[in-house]
């Protein structure tokens, strides 16, 4: 659920249950937290469907369900974990070294100036990427 609140001046007339009358002078249905600040409207956006943290949660829940070894499911997410924290602190150990940091810069800016004329620019590259992608997808997933 997304929420909004936009500070707006006050209109010097409104239309109240198709009356125009002088603002403040008759009660509106305001929500209550709105309702001590006058000059301020509140927006609720509602989305619909199921949102990607619930299907991520679904999905974890029903390989931890359908295992026969969770002390290898275990065993699996301690390693993520400790990989995780090895790759933070090698990052941090080479970007303590003085002329490194200025050439993975160069070569990210590099490769980024690839990618982007590669795949991005024209028509044709960005569907071969989608498909490339699509690909990848269908071949992790064992589709």
């Amino acid at each position: 659920m997304a929420s909004i609140i936009a500070r707006l001046p006050s209109p010097p007339f409104m239309v109240v249950n198709g009356k125009q009358s002088v603002y403040g002078t008759q009660k509106l249905a305001i929500p209550a937290i709105i309702n001590e600040r006058k000059d301020r409207i509140g927006v609720i956006a509602k989305a619909t469907g199921e949102s990607s943290e619930s299907s991520i949660v679904k999905s974890v829940q029903n390989v931890w369900d359908n295992s026969e070894d969770r002390l290898a499911l275990i065993g699996l997410g301690f390693a993520g974990v400790v990989g995780f924290w090895t790759s933070i602190n090698l990052v941090t150990a080479i970007d303590k070294v003085p002329i490194v940091p200025s050439v993975f810069e160069l070569v990210g800016i590099l490769f980024s100036s690839w990618f982007t004329y590669r795949y991005l620019l024209f028509k044709p590259d960005r569907e071969e990427l989608s498909q490339a992608i699509s690909k990848s997808i269908s071949n992790i997933l064992g589709q």
